[in-house]
């Protein structure tokens, strides 16, 4: 690769500027009230992509948002990338503990990211790590070194479940046909010690309703002679989990994979402070199942987490009322060889199983999907890695994450092709939540580092 930093340098302005115009449509797929907005991206990631030099741009309609597909194939006897990647976010609530608009991008500097990062909804997640994945191809494109084929498709409804993403994906398997799967929606450790994402969690995501009393009622006439959802409903949520932080549905951990000694040695090897990350999430101590290591607790290990809980009267001042009903939305992280199905079911069973006489239970799932791991020693990871060590200066470490992409082990089952995860996001940059931002430094290495896995893939797949 040649000329990569000049031409990086001389479009840096551009390069931001644009990313900064995509930032600023709030397409927020889990609302409707921004359905035209979420539109509007997908026109401007075909638009993007046009520009950037793919040679075929469509926008593929589905039953909900839009895939946006784009290609440059210059040569089908050459190996081909299929780039994955969203452009919908996250919803921006709560609004109030942003310290500037969430789609109002400004630029600032912090501890971790000196030299300024942009702080808007999607930042990392994933508009701008998607949008890495453009530049590199303009990069290539532009300087005439584009090494291999590439695919594209950028999906709308990542936020919400992906489920037209695979029905797509089935009914469109020649046109997805690929060598490799790219993914930049996930992190590394540090901006000093590059690291490639290697595991995935799986996901099920639930929504409970208690129901009691018919209608509100009044707390003093009504107060400890009938079942008060709000109360049974936490109740039921604290029974989840046993002393130890163990969850206590009935085989739920059947089908955990236990890593062993070695591997386990092998995790403690990456650089952790217990102390900087309590510091920096402001707690004075961490928390979580006994006998697992915080960032064995936050990767290896499957959870149960309460996402959202509402029932009664939560406005301004008093109101004496037994709320008629009451809700929780749940999420659970999983580990590979745990079905997402499966452990939705066993979650309903028991959840209603526990609840008590005066109440009724309405589980009502949502979206999951499953977890996934991706071996070291193929001839993609090997050039990822070797991408990194280019310009980053040392090798990365291979590093499971606590997030989930549940599209990823669809993808290996419907295309037979592995997935590589080139992450540049941090775990402070506070995906998610509010004030979201990605660092400059992070965006534009990003763009640096990616041809290099183009290059070094094909040369290894030549081989």
């Amino acid at each position: 690769m040649k000329n990569v930093k000049n031409y990086l340098s001389e479009n840096k302005d551009r390069f931001l500027n644009e990313l900064i115009e995509l930032l600023k449509i709030p397409s927020v797929s889990a609302d409707s009230a921004f359905s035209q907005d979420v539109l509007d991206t997908a026109e401007m990631v075909k638009a993007r992509l046009e520009e950037a030099g793919c040679d075929i741009v469509e926008i593929h309609e589905t039953a909900g948002y839009p895939i946006v597909y784009g290609e440059k194939i210059i040569n089908t006897d050459l190996p081909t990338v299929l780039v994955y990647g969203h452009y919908d976010v996250q919803p921006a609530d709560p609004i109030n503990l942003w310290h500037s608009p969430p789609f109002e991008p400004v630029i600032k500097k912090t501890e971790k990211h000196p030299e300024g990062a942009i702080f808007a909804r999607g930042a990392c997640d994933d508009k701008g790590q998607m949008y890495m994945h453009v530049k590199a191809l303009e990069l290539m494109v532009k300087t005439d070194q584009l090494p291999c084929n590439v695919k594209f498709m950028i999906e709308g409804e990542e936020e919400v479940g992906s489920n037209n993403l695979a029905i797509y994906v089935a009914e469109n398997r020649e046109k997805l046909a690929n060598d490799v799967i790219l993914i930049s929606d996930t992190g590394m450790i540090a901006n000093d010690v590059p690291s490639i994402t290697t595991g995935l969690r799986g996901l099920s995501y639930v929504e409970v309703e208690v129901t009691g009393p018919n209608r509100d009622l009044h707390s003093g006439l009504y107060g400890g002679a009938v079942a008060n959802p709000i109360n049974i409903l936490t109740k039921m949520i604290a029974s989840l989990h046993d002393e130890n932080n163990h969850i206590t549905i009935p085989g739920f951990y059947d089908k955990v994979e236990e890593l062993s000694t070695e591997e386990r040695a092998e995790m403690a090897k990456a650089p952790f402070s217990i102390e900087k990350y309590q510091e920096a999430l402001d707690i004075e101590s961490v928390y979580g199942e006994k006998g697992y290591s915080t960032n064995e607790r936050n990767s290896i290990r499957p959870t149960l987490d309460v996402n959202g809980i509402w029932g009664g009267y939560t406005g301004e001042g008093a109101k004496t009322v037994i709320a008629s009903k009451a809700f929780a939305k749940i999420s659970m992280r999983l580990v590979p060889n745990q079905d997402w199905k499966e452990i939705t079911e066993l979650f309903k069973t028991h959840f209603e199983a526990i609840a008590p006489k005066g109440v009724k239970v309405v589980v009502k799932p949502h979206h999951g999907g499953q977890g996934y791991v991706t071996p070291i020693d193929t001839i993609a990871y090997q050039a990822a890695s070797k991408a990194y060590e280019t310009t980053f200066g040392k090798k990365p470490i291979p590093q499971r994450s606590g997030g989930s992409i549940p599209i990823v082990s669809l993808f290996e089952k419907e295309l037979k092709s592995k997935t590589i995860l080139m992450g540049f996001g941090l775990d402070s940059d506070a995906i998610h939540s509010p004030n979201e931002h990605f660092g400059l430094w992070n965006y534009f290495k990003g763009i640096e580092t990616i041809p290099y896995f183009y290059e070094y893939f094909t040369e290894m797949t030549k081989k």
